[in-house]
């Protein structure tokens, strides 16, 4: 089984070579600003970087693949799995629900595919939705909970969790905590993730680089203070919400290097922030009627011991935690490759 991987950022595609699980060859190909300007969409630019990428495959001896692996974008909420990139799922990673680049990981992996006679795939969209029906209300008609979040990782370091378990991610039940530049907490019940907060929009725990949950009488204040236009309010909960509004930075690691030094506004937001994520693992173990077999932690914030131990001393009362650091989105596209292909099992 040989795959290629496409996975494609505002200003770069990652791509990469698996044989069976083991990567080959990997290359980020950047794009500059000025290289991107002639292109007034993301859409425009799929023929720019499909071609990029059929120049790395030149690079690496332009090897026969079994299929192409894209990276999910913004489509219409489907439950999570692994889906061919029919003619349909075009139109829908064309005419998607917001521009973003991922987008194009689904078109560029069929326009190679096509040309090889072999399939293209894309696997757990970032509006991979499995909500019950209950986690879609909020307390008005006007506005319906949905589902937006890091559904490849969370779904991928399940499946790991569950190996490592020693049972099937199809029968047990978790609570995984990406912590990356956006937060999400999502309870999978048995192979489903049943609720989870809106990582997109910044619901849920303050994160890196998102607000968090706000009081909703202060940020209507703030919404017709008349000091902020509709795009800056939304800047200051996504973007520039969290560590980047509290402390100036979007990095944890140098959030916890402040906090070690000693810094004590540091070592309250990185308090903060493990506190508002243990308050979302609880609403979770709720949804799941305590009935948690473990609770996992992921995402680049993972790596810090400190925040880890944080979280940790308040949510092991509900449930084992395992820790798992990074985001693999790489590999994590080739066992969904691999799913499909009948390669290895669930």
């Amino acid at each position: 089984m040989r795959l290629l991987i496409i996975n494609p950022g505002s200003t770069s595609t990652k791509v990469a070579l698996f044989e069976g699980l083991e990567q080959t060859s990997a290359e980020t190909l950047r794009h500059s600003n000025e290289e991107l300007a002639p292109y007034p969409s993301i859409a425009d630019q799929l023929d720019f970087r499909a071609d990029a990428v059929k120049s790395f495959l030149k690079r690496n001896g332009d090897p026969k693949l079994s299929a192409v692996m894209g990276r999910g974008g913004l489509l219409p909420p489907m439950p999570s799995g692994v889906y061919e990139v029919d003619e349909d799922l075009k139109h829908k990673l064309l005419h998607p629900w917001g521009q973003h680049a991922s987008n194009l990981g689904g078109l560029i992996a069929a326009q190679i595919a096509g040309e090889r006679g072999i399939k293209a795939y894309i696997a757990d969209s970032v509006t991979t939705d499995e909500l019950e029906p209950l986690a879609r209300y909020s307390g008005t008609p006007l506005i319906e909970r949905v589902s937006i979040f890091h559904a490849l990782n969370q779904k991928s370091i399940a499946r790991h969790a569950a190996r490592d378990l020693g049972r099937s991610y199809r029968d047990i039940n978790l609570i995984v905590c990406h912590l990356g530049g956006g937060v999400s907490v999502g309870a999978h019940r048995r192979g489903r993730v049943v609720d989870v907060n809106n990582a997109l929009d910044g619901e849920g725990p303050i994160a890196p680089e998102r607000a968090g949950t706000l009081p909703l009488n202060g940020l209507i204040d703030l919404c017709f203070s008349g000091a902020y236009t509709k795009p800056q309010v939304k800047k200051l909960l996504t973007g520039g919400g969290g560590f980047v509004a509290l402390f100036g930075t979007n990095s944890g690691t140098k959030l916890e290097e402040a906090a070690i030094a000693g810094d004590e506004r540091a070592i309250l937001i990185e308090k903060a922030f493990s506190y508002t994520v243990a308050k979302e693992v609880g609403r979770m173990a709720a949804v799941l009627k305590g009935d948690v077999d473990a609770i996992v932690i992921t995402g680049g914030l993972a790596y810090s011991d400190r925040i880890c131990s944080q979280i940790r001393s308040k949510v092991e009362a509900f449930a084992r935690v395992l820790v798992y650091p990074g985001e693999d989105e790489m590999k994590a596209l080739a066992e969904a490759g691999a799913r499909v292909l009948g390669f290895t099992a669930d």
